[in-house]
């Protein structure tokens, strides 16, 4: 049987001709033998019967064997697939999981397949959003077992016909067939065509041209523009046509060699590129080459993304930036802490007729201005300690303008301007007059021939969300107070840059670069927002936007309880004082020990820990830093409270009271004592801790 079918027959794989007239001439006689045999029963009995069954069955299935079959021969499909590549038609046989089982040259270009290499599934033969959607509804046509035909465009004037066709074995055939697009217009972009053919369709496909929500243009090899749709040139700004006009002479000149080489070499590639005079317009320019060294251009316009990475790229920058700057004050803090406290050691000994007294003062006094600079670069990175309360903006400017008018040189002028009714707002108050200052000595510096600083209040109900630099305002009530001169103004590539720390266009020893830094970080971790407004030679507006305190929605306020009556208890406690800087530890536990303390010391958790296990008397405070090796300060209280709940506790850290506060369920009766300190702040907390007052 498998030898009989292993012939050619046509297309059944048997030669035509004689074996189909034997095997017809076969069946025949078995016919007739059986017609005789029914005719004289008696002469062929039961055997002869038999015997014509058998060769009837035999003659059917040889005729079955040899008749032509509608399926494919071999030499027939090696001449189907060899007119297919010589018509450029691409095929390809996949199983039943989509995979290629086999395909042609042609195929295997068109999905980008390199020599040796698997080619991929025809789902992802060919790029484009057109080609994706036909190519995966073909694929779910196939996984069904059903045949489908569709046609989509690849380029202007160029279309494929793609078709799928089920095979035996849950196998299925693609075919991919080019042709020219049904639109004349489109045929003459690419091809030439006949200029009556074009414009027979020309209204309707110059119509989608020049309407095109992307730009589109044709150019030669030098650049040269054929035409350009609407959408083209209005991202360069050109009012007429762009025919005849150099792509180049449109660009920024740093980006016209780049671009001329990608138009002049052939290739289809993109490139971003802004247009002349416009540097905060990008645009992503995809060339796509065509016959006679012509080029389609398309044209994205990327101006939003590019500003949206921008201002991530910033947002990020400040975040690292500000992480590192509360890293290094808070180890600057410990320095500070030894430096200020023993230098009041030094002070108690020296007075102000010793030799030595005005070297230990200057130590001193520079120590505190460096601790005021660490303050600063907490504020930025927004680590520092709040002490927010409901306050009026209006007394807050009132309050301050008493200040600067002090501070403003003559011939600088101060206007105050409030608004009616004026919201209460939830903020530091020392803070908020800090961020006022600041703006207002930048002003006064910005102004060197005089003018006028103004300070203006009112409230703004904000309805929509609104974008500040890097920061997204949501819809609101806000307190606006706007600090504006009438100076030089800042030019627009500083804009950019003002809130970044130690960045300053002042002379070298008249500014830290830290101001503005300053204002940011404040207003940020008050929950407010700032922008500003600059125009070179007319002044400068800062306006800062505080959310709105509505004693119904926010927390109430803190009461500041009446102040317990101190007792008297010089000598009397025991305070268990723990530090792992050795210096600031010695420090403390000297000036405690000076007031009459007595002082256990360690210089860890496990340590601190261990002291409270084993000694036999009360221990009345446990002062602790927040940050320590291997066991820290918030896991050494919990643990000391489980064994004297009754136990006092005051934090010290260079970092922001709210930094542990927020993680400590109980954080509401814990002191906190900020770094850097002298004796006369850590004396006076330890006492008020004993004496009873409340934490805050």
């Amino acid at each position: 049987m498998m030898a009989v079918r292993g012939l050619t027959f046509g297309n059944a794989g048997v030669p035509a001709g004689a074996w189909r007239w034997a095997a017809f001439g076969f069946v025949v006689l078995a016919l007739g033998a059986a017609a005789l045999a029914v005719a004289t029963p008696d002469a062929a009995r039961w055997a002869g019967v038999m015997l014509l069954a058998g060769i009837g069955a035999v003659a059917s299935i040889f005729l079955y064997a040899v008749w032509p079959k509608e399926t494919i021969g071999t030499a027939d499909a090696r001449r189907v697939a060899e007119a297919a590549a010589r018509a450029n038609v691409a095929w390809a046989i996949t199983g039943a999981d989509g995979a290629v089982l086999d395909c042609n040259e042609v195929y295997r270009r068109m999905a980008g397949a390199n020599q040796g290499e698997a080619a991929p599934p025809p789902e992802l033969a060919l790029a484009g959003e057109p080609s994706a959607a036909v190519l995966y509804r073909l694929t779910r046509s196939a996984a069904e077992n059903a045949a489908r035909e569709e046609t989509f465009q690849v380029a202007p004037g160029l279309e494929i016909v793609a078709a799928v066709r089920p095979l035996s074995d849950r196998q299925t055939a693609w075919w991919f067939t080019p042709r020219l697009a049904a639109s004349a217009a489109a045929s003459r972009a690419i091809a030439a065509e006949p200029e009556s053919a074009a414009r027979a369709s020309e209204p309707a496909v110059d119509e989608v041209f020049r309407d095109a929500p992307i730009g589109m243009a044709f150019a030669n090899a030098s650049g040269t523009l054929a035409e350009a749709n609407r959408a083209f040139a209005t991202f360069f700004g050109a009012q007429g046509t762009l025919a005849g006009r150099s792509l180049s002479e449109l660009v920024e000149s740093t980006d016209r060699a780049a671009l001329s080489e990608l138009i002049a070499k052939g290739a289809a590639g993109s490139i971003e590129l802004r247009p002349a005079g416009k540097d905060d317009r990008t645009a992503e320019i995809v060339v796509h080459p065509l016959k006679d060294n012509r080029a389609v251009l398309y044209l994205l316009d990327v101006s939003e993304q590019k500003a949206l990475e921008t201002k991530f790229a910033q947002s990020q920058k400040m975040q690292a930036v500000g992480e590192l700057a509360g890293g290094v004050a808070h180890d600057f803090n410990n320095l500070l802490t030894v430096i200020i406290g023993n230098s009041e050691f030094l002070l108690m000994r020296h007075h102000a007729g010793d030799p030595s007294f005005k070297e230990i003062n200057e130590i001193q006094q520079n120590a505190l201005r460096a601790a005021n600079l660490v303050g600063q670069l907490l504020a930025f990175s927004r680590k520092q300690t709040l002490q927010p309360k409901v306050l009026q903006a209006r007394d807050v400017v009132g309050e301050t303008a008493v200040m600067l008018k002090r501070l403003l040189r003559e011939g600088v002028d101060l206007e105050l301007d409030h608004g009616t009714d004026l919201w209460p707002i939830y903020a530091d108050e020392v803070q908020l007059q800090n961020v006022i200052i600041n703006l207002a000595v930048n002003a006064r510096d910005a102004m060197p021939r005089g003018g006028t600083v103004a300070v203006r209040t009112t409230n703004e109900t904000v309805k929509t969300e609104t974008a500040f630099g890097t920061a997204i305002m949501p819809p609101g009530d806000y307190v606006r107070i706007e600090v504006a001169d009438t100076g030089t103004g800042i030019s627009k590539e500083h804009l950019g840059k003002i809130f970044d720390p130690f960045f300053t266009t002042k002379p070298q020893g008249q500014g830290t670069g830290l101001g503005l830094a300053t204002v940011y970080g404040i207003v940020k971790q008050s929950g407010g927002f700032i922008t500003v407004d600059s125009e070179i030679g007319k002044g400068t507006a800062f306006r800062i936007f505080l959310p709105r305190y509505r004693a119904e929605i926010n927390a109430a306020p803190v009461v500041e309880p009446e102040r317990a009556i101190p007792r008297d208890v010089t000598g009397q406690d025991t305070i268990l004082l723990v530090e792992d800087e050795e210096a600031v530890r010695s420090f403390a536990a000297r000036a405690l020990k000076m007031r009459g303390y007595e002082v256990l010391e360690a210089s860890g958790g496990e340590e601190a820990l261990e002291i409270v296990q084993t000694h036999a008397g009360t221990i009345h405070l446990l002062v602790t830093d927040v940050v320590m090796p291997n066991m820290d300060g918030p896991t050494l209280v919990r643990a000391v409270k489980k064994l004297k709940p009754d136990m006092a506790v005051i934090f010290m850290s260079g970092y922001a009271e709210e930094a542990f506060r927020r993680n400590d369920e109980k954080a509401e009766d814990l002191h906190f004592l900020p770094k850097p300190f002298g004796l006369k702040q850590l004396a006076a907390k330890v006492k008020d801790v004993l004496s009873g007052v409340p934490a805050r």
